[in-house]
């Protein structure tokens, strides 16, 4: 109910929920162009992910390879993608909360 008695504008609402519709896929978009960087053992192991979370680098240094303890280097790699998921999680609640509260609040399937 609007305030005042009147019915709400249609037209108007429609409008902004197609504005916002637009404003999200382009937020979308950017995150999907963005890559953020996580690391781990000092930067032995670094992983890079789009703003999405989807992995599209891993660089290992030599020095990490021990061929005696591959279950170090398989932590340190997992501790690194996971690092850059926490980054793209962040990019995403930065680049997509906004949208989302003028929406009234979270929206389903986003991770906020």
């Amino acid at each position: 109910m609007i305030p005042g008695g009147g019915q709400p504008n249609m037209q108007q609402l429609l409008q902004q929920a197609q504005k916002m519709q637009q404003d999200l896929a382009a937020a979308q978009e950017e995150l999907a162009r963005t890559e953020v960087e996580g690391q781990a053992g000092g930067g032995l192991v670094k992983a890079t992910v789009n703003g999405s979370g989807e992995l599209r680098a891993l660089v290992i240094d030599p020095k990490a390879v021990d061929p005696e303890d591959t279950e170090t280097l398989a932590d340190l790699v997992v501790a690194a993608v996971q690092a850059a998921n926490e980054n793209a999680s962040a990019l995403q609640q930065q680049k997509l909360g906004p949208l989302a509260q003028g929406l009234g609040g979270g929206m389903p399937g986003l991770p906020f």
